[in-house]
């Protein structure tokens, strides 16, 4: 196992037990996007949610994206495929004081 996959799941070890040590608040939620996976989580400040995604792949170099969501407010996540699927995507939304991670249809 190199030592960058060692590294990412070491990350995402860690961000499942701060989601999870928070009773009541914010967990890691999986992110699949087919050959680049990872976690996303929250945190909220003044009334926004800071989200946070690390992504990589299995050998890759981790990627970290942050953002800030209001109420009712996304961020889709895609990676590239070949033409005929379109992309792998996963919405990120804000809703009923949550973060929310689901697959979306492919836009080509």
């Amino acid at each position: 196992m190199s030592l960058r996959k060692v590294a990412f799941i070491a990350a995402a070890v860690t961000l499942a037990s701060i989601g999870s040590a928070w009773a009541g608040g914010p967990s890691a939620h999986k992110i699949d996007l087919g050959t680049v996976n990872g976690v996303a989580y929250y945190t909220e400040e003044a009334g926004r949610f800071h989200v946070v995604a690390t992504l990589a792949q299995p050998d890759g170099q981790p990627i970290r994206f942050e953002t800030v969501l209001a109420p009712g407010q996304a961020i889709v996540l895609s990676t590239a495929n070949e033409v005929a699927t379109g992309p792998t995507s996963v919405e990120l939304s804000r809703e009923a004081g949550d973060l929310m991670v689901r697959a979306v249809a492919a836009t080509n």
